[in-house]
């Protein structure tokens, strides 16, 4: 099992920018598929943006495409999100995941059955 943290939640003002981060520990990082999730109030948990364990591959989805960048450094066993032009509608909890099968990658939405860990949230709030 994988162990994750996220940090770099807050507050910011709409059009502004955030970083999250995603630290692992435990079974190699480099051979899984890593995933951005979120959630917000009164919402479902959504997919948000998934990267290859290779990091050559990512895939978004449309809500945030264009805005966010996900990317991940296996040396640092770390997984990045930048967030930019931030909207109120971004506001949510976000998880990262990490895949439970290694050297899996569909340039799909990672669904959430196929995730073998999660880390515990970071809050992302954005106001108008």
């Amino acid at each position: 099992q994988v162990q994750l943290v996220e940090s770099g939640g807050g507050l910011v003002q709409a059009g502004g920018s955030l970083q999250l981060s995603c630290a692992a520990s435990g079974r190699t990082f480099s051979y899984y598929t890593m995933a951005w999730f979120r959630q917000a109030p009164g919402k479902e948990r959504e997919f948000v943006a998934a990267i290859r364990w290779s990091a050559t591959e990512t895939y978004y989805a449309d809500s945030v495409k264009g805005r966010f960048t996900i990317s991940r450094d296996n040396a640092k066993s770390t997984m990045y999100l930048q967030m930019n032009s931030l909207k109120p509608e971004d506001t949510a909890v976000y998880y990262c995941a990490a895949d439970s099968i290694r050297y899996r990658f569909i340039p799909a939405p990672l669904a959430q059955t196929g995730v073998g860990s999660w880390g515990q949230g970071t809050q992302v709030t954005v106001s108008s």
